[in-house]
């Protein structure tokens, strides 16, 4: 009987079941912060198992980061889909500005302030944006026509996905990116010859 259970009802299900998850944990975040909240209460405000949550979500902090998916391929295909004549520094500019931009929206804005008081999620999200570098270092490595990846492209790509993490944090973080960017096309010489940008 349940192999005669159409594929699409199915995954309808763990969609509904998925955002259930999500509306309850967001929630109870928002209501009580990260650390005050258990899995089990999620669990139960969902009306679910915790092992159910967990089959969605592996950690906690990922319940804050549901997006994770969506936003590795805004990333790839803000460099992969530039226009003719973009370099990848300024694709990459404005597509960091505009995800910046983005979290002064709400909710998103609710779940930054939530991350920003959150030491726990701070380090999760860090160490999930630069998750992203391997398949960024692929895109670039294939453009180039390269087999293996260059050092030039393993250091770009690692100092890149650092400028948005810095400038994310910054009060205006359209300069910061900007002086990320600058540096990182221009290099050091300009400090070496006594000068600042």
């Amino acid at each position: 009987m349940v192999d005669s259970v159409p594929v699409g009802r199915r995954e309808r299900k763990k969609a509904a079941t998925r955002t259930a998850i999500l509306d309850a944990a967001t929630a109870l975040f928002l209501d009580r912060g990260f650390d005050a909240v258990t899995v089990r209460e999620i669990a139960d405000k969902a009306d679910v198992t915790p092992k159910t949550v967990f089959t969605h979500f592996p950690h906690k902090e990922a319940l804050v980061f549901s997006d994770e998916g969506e936003r590795h391929e805004r990333l790839i295909a803000a460099v992969r889909d530039r226009a003719p004549g973009t370099s990848v520094s300024d694709a990459l500019k404005a597509h960091y500005l505009a995800e910046i931009a983005a979290l002064t929206t709400e909710p998103q804005s609710q779940i930054l302030a939530l991350m920003n008081g959150t030491p726990s999620l701070i380090d999760y999200a860090e160490k999930m944006w630069l998750r992203h570098e391997d398949a960024l270092i692929a895109t670039l490595t294939e453009e180039f026509g390269l087999d293996e990846p260059s050092d030039e492209i393993r250091f770009y790509v690692r100092f890149a996905l650092q400028i948005q993490l810095m400038a994310a944090r910054e009060a205006d973080p359209e300069s910061s990116v900007a002086a990320g960017f600058r540096f990182l096309d221009q290099g050091w010489a300009h400090h070496n010859e006594g000068r600042c940008y």
